[in-house]
């Protein structure tokens, strides 16, 4: 039987208190470089302002707050201007040959909403060679969810392959046939 001064600890509880497996600094690889910024830092070329330890687009400022920013590259234009990925799609087959126009559109609105977001996320480079179009990404995410809104919005086979060497993500979505996609209405 239990006293008054004992309390009782699930396993949650238990579980909660261990941090053994957690990380602290949970920062992307051009951020743990360029260190932490302060509060009120702006971007200069994209207009993303860093506030609670974190990189955030669409925050309106007051002139005194922009009088007072201090002004920087955010670590995503950083790579950008660098070339750095940390993700990259590899996309295949005849039917992106031929939708190449359509597969492009579905890219920069995947892009668009995870940038809106998460401004770190971002498209380095379209590439294409031959039959073959290559997107590089700032992260890994990114080009996840690339590869899986085309398998979702076209069919296909997709394909993931984490690199512990650097960090990288390689992706490939891939389709051969040429039919169209029957999509439900919206």
């Amino acid at each position: 039987m239990k006293t008054s001064g004992e309390t009782s600890k699930g396993k949650g509880r238990i579980r909660s208190l261990n941090r053994k497996g957690s990380r602290s600094g949970k920062v992307p690889a051009v951020a743990a470089r360029t260190g932490t910024p302060q509060d009120g830092t702006v971007c200069e070329r994209c207009g993303a302002v860093f506030s609670r330890r974190t990189w955030r687009r669409g925050r309106k400022l007051t002139e005194t707050q922009l009088g007072a920013a201090t002004w920087a590259l955010c670590p995503a234009c950083e790579q950008v201007n660098e070339g750095e990925y940390f993700g990259r799609v590899i996309i295949r087959g005849a039917y992106a040959e031929a939708n190449e126009a359509v597969i492009r559109r579905r890219i920069k609105n995947v892009a668009g909403r995870a940038e809106f977001t998460q401004p770190e996320r971002r498209i380095v480079s379209i590439n294409r060679e031959n039959a073959t179009l290559e997107i590089l990404t700032t992260s890994q995410k990114l080009a996840h969810r690339i590869v899986h809104e085309l398998k979702k919005a076209f069919g296909g086979k997709s394909s993931y392959a984490w690199s512990d060497s650097d960090g990288t993500l390689s992706a490939t979505w891939q389709r051969h046939d040429v039919s169209t996609v029957k999509r439900a209405a919206r």
